[in-house]
């Protein structure tokens, strides 16, 4: 119990730091408006998957998942500096695509409602 709860307290203060990082310390072009929606950390915190969003198209996020690729060894290092745990974990980027299947399935819905012909009560 103690060590899933330590694990999330990692994962949280990663995407903090991680946020902190990418706004005010990367300077890659390629990595543009990005939100770290969440971060999950293996059991032995030798690895981190870290999901983001990105505001734009395909093309920003093919050109933002190349920036972030690039950056890992620089991101690592820098939450090396912001972390108090022995072994920084290796960054792993995945873009998250829980918002966009929300998205659709709610528009989804709202069609399946202003198709349903109302009835008469």
């Amino acid at each position: 119990m103690a060590n899933e709860q330590r694990r999330r307290r990692v994962e949280e203060q990663i995407q903090q730091e991680l946020s902190e990082i990418l706004r005010l310390e990367l300077k890659d072009p390629r990595v543009g408006m990005i939100t770290i929606s969440g971060v999950t950390v293996s059991p032995d915190f030798a690895s981190a998957k870290v999901f983001y969003t990105i505001l734009g198209s395909a093309d920003d996020c093919e050109l933002a998942d190349e920036g972030l690729s690039s950056a890992a060894g620089f991101l690592r290092s820098a939450l090396g500096k912001r972390l108090r745990i022995h072994n920084i974990p290796e960054l792993r980027f995945t873009y998250d695509t829980s918002i966009e299947r929300g998205v659709r399935l709610s528009q989804l819905i709202d069609q399946a409602v202003a198709d349903k012909p109302a009835t008469k009560e």
